[in-house]
Formats: C-alpha cells, sequence, structure tokens
C-alpha cells in the first residue's frame, strides 16, 4: 500500500510516499481503508520535532522518538472504509463507513484501528473527506472546553485564534454548551467565525486582544499567542485560562494564577469513544459542521503540510486518498 512515510525529524520533505506492507487487522482491530485524513497541527510538530515548550520538547521526544520517530506514518484523523476485522469484532463489519481518531498511521491507504478505541459510523450527511475534518480539532476543542473548563450555561468565553483547526470547532462547542462566545481572528476570517455562532468577533489586527476587559470566565488559547500574565487582566473572579500549547512558564504561573482566583488549567487532550459519538450527536442535530480550509491530493501532502505550518488556515486541511471515492454516508 502507498504510504507517506518519514524516518528522521525535519521539515516536510522529509516524508517520502512509498510502498510498505498493508496491515493485517489483530484480534479485536478493524481494517480500514482510507478514504480521506487530516493534515493538523499535531502531525506537523510530530514530524519536525517542533514541541512547544521546554517541558513538552523532552517528554514529547522520550514519547515518539529519542533520535529517529518510533512510528513511521503520521496522521490521526481518518474516514474510510472497514474492508476486514479481526477476532472478536462484533461492533462492526467490511463495508461500514467509519470515521476516527488515531496515534498515527492514518497518512496511507490503509490503517488497523481498535475496533473499541477512538471510531464509529459516520454521521449521517458526511462524506469521507468532512468526516476526517472532525476528530482532532473538534475533539481538543471539547475536552477542553466541556471536561477541563466545564464550561457551563452563559458563561462568557473568549477563544483566541478562533478560525483555525481547533479555534473553528471551539466556537461551535462553547455555543452548544450554552456560552456567549467571542471569538478573536483576523479580520478576514470575521465572516467564518460569526458564522459558526460567535456572539462577538475581535480583529486581532485593528485591535489589541490584550486589551479586552471582559470579563470572561473562559478565555481558551488555541494558538500560542497569548500567555496567562495578558489574559489576567480580562478573566472573573474564579475564571479559567485554558492554553492548548504550554511550557515551563506556564506551570510557573500556575501558583500565580490560584492567588489571583484563577485557575491555569494545563492539560493535554486525549482520544474516545465517546468523545467521537458526542461529536457525531452534535453533528446529527445540526450543531457541529466540518470547517475545511483546502483539500489536497495524497501527493501533494508537502503542500498540505505548509498551509498547515502557514498558521493562516481557516479549520481543517484535508488529504484525498488515491482512488477514493467520497461518498455520502447514508442515514
Amino acid at each position: 500500500m502507498k504510504a507517506a512515510v518519514y524516518k528522521t525529524y525535519g521539515p516536510a520533505d522529509v516524508v517520502h510516499i512509498t510502498d510498505i506492507a498493508r496491515p493485517d487487522p489483530k484480534a479485536g482491530d478493524i481494517l480500514v481503508r482510507v478514504g480521506a485524513a487530516g493534515v493538523t497541527t499535531a502531525d506537523w510538530r510530530l514530524r519536525a520535532a517542533a514541541f512547544p515548550g521546554l517541558i513538552s520538547k523532552l517528554a514529547g521526544r522520550m514519547m515518539f522518538g529519542l533520535f529517529a520517530p518510533r512510528n513511521a506514518v503520521l496522521g490521526s484523523d481518518y474516514a474510510g472504509e472497514v474492508v476486514a476485522v479481526g477476532t472478536g469484532v462484533t461492533g462492526f463489519r467490511p463495508g461500514d463507513r467509519v470515521f476516527g481518531f488515531a496515534w498515527g498511521g492514518a497518512h496511507a491507504e490503509y490503517i488497523a484501528v481498535k475496533a473499541e478505541g477512538a471510531v464509529l459510523a459516520t454521521p449521517a450527511g458526511l462524506t469521507d473527506t468532512q468526516a476526517a475534518a472532525i476528530p482532532f480539532g473538534a475533539q481538543a476543542a471539547l475536552e477542553f472546553l466541556d471536561r477541563f473548563a466545564q464550561v457551563k450555561p452563559g458563561e462568557r468565553v473568549l477563544i483566541v485564534g478562533a478560525s483555525g483547526g481547533v479555534g473553528a470547532y471551539a466556537v461551535q462547542i462553547a455555543k452548544a454548551l450554552g456560552a456567549h462566545v467571542t471569538g478573536v481572528a483576523s479580520g478576514a476570517n470575521r465572516a467564518l467565525v460569526e458564522g459558526l455562532g460567535a456572539d462577538a468577533f475581535v480583529d486581532y489586527r485593528k485591535s489589541d486582544p490584550a486589551a479586552l476587559t471582559g470579563p470572561f470566565d473562559v478565555v481558551l488559547e488555541t494558538i500560542g499567542v497569548m500567555e496567562y500574565r495578558t489574559a489576567a487582566p480580562m478573566l472573573a473572579d474564579g475564571g479559567r485560562f485554558v492554553p492548548l500549547n504550554f511550557g515551563l512558564g506556564d506551570v510557573l504561573a500556575a501558583r500565580k494564577a490560584r492567588r489571583s482566583g484563577h485557575t491555569l488549567i494545563l492539560k493535554v487532550n486525549g482520544d474516545s469513544k465517546a468523545g467521537l459519538k458526542r461529536l457525531s450527536d452534535m453533528i446529527e442535530a445540526g450543531r457541529l459542521r466540518p470547517v475545511i480550509d483546502r483539500v489536497y491530493p495524497f501527493d501533494q501532502i508537502h503542500a498540505a503540510y505548509a498551509h498547515v505550518e502557514s498558521r493562516r488556515r481557516k479549520g481543517a486541511v484535508v488529504l484525498k486518498l488515491p482512488e477514493a471515492e467520497d461518498i455520502v454516508q447514508a442515514a
């Protein structure tokens, strides 16, 4: 099968499309023919070993390979068709259309994943391309806003980077949780952010977000441009500052936040079938939709990486696998 393989950390050109052995589904696995796969910030950081913060750099190298990547194929978001199942699998069968999140392996024509892991039937009405745009960004937004920040109805939420790969989903999920949402992004993305449900919009090129007074109950920082010391004056009593990326400085600032009556939430999101189920339910209820910036053919993966690394994307970047048909999932 064709796969995008990398054997050393570095720029996009360390990734090469080549032939490797197709995985066989083990007991409890399903084998999925990948129709589409996302290229995310996580893929870029893993490929380049560009982990944010000293702690994250050390931990990242230890987890994913100290001197060279431990897993040769990246890609976490995928959607496609089940073509085989391992022994003991009862919830899926060949022909099922599925989408999911994996810790690598999705930038290939086939991926074997645990049937009990973060994989579900594709929501009705979505194509593979649309479904592959969901898991990473939307599940991160759900985890940080609901599980970690515990956003309540009526709370005021500020989302920094509201048009990005996580931010575009955070706007929708915060609204679904009943919050009043203010989105910060470039003015060129105002229509997108407001169309996703934001109640207010701040163009960071015209207004300094640091001058906002709020008060906000939650500030979700998705792009690494705002620190707690900047967010503190705009936080309400009991407010939560939630950065997706953090380093040693944030760990040290957590004590100061507590003294100020705030909480600096430093967490790493995971993936789960339950999380995907909540997202799927929101999609089918019309409260969440995929946001796709660009779709690239698989052999243009370098261009896809370049766009992700530009930090200028609006929503997800998706790869279309060779000969894949973008079939709409039936209701």
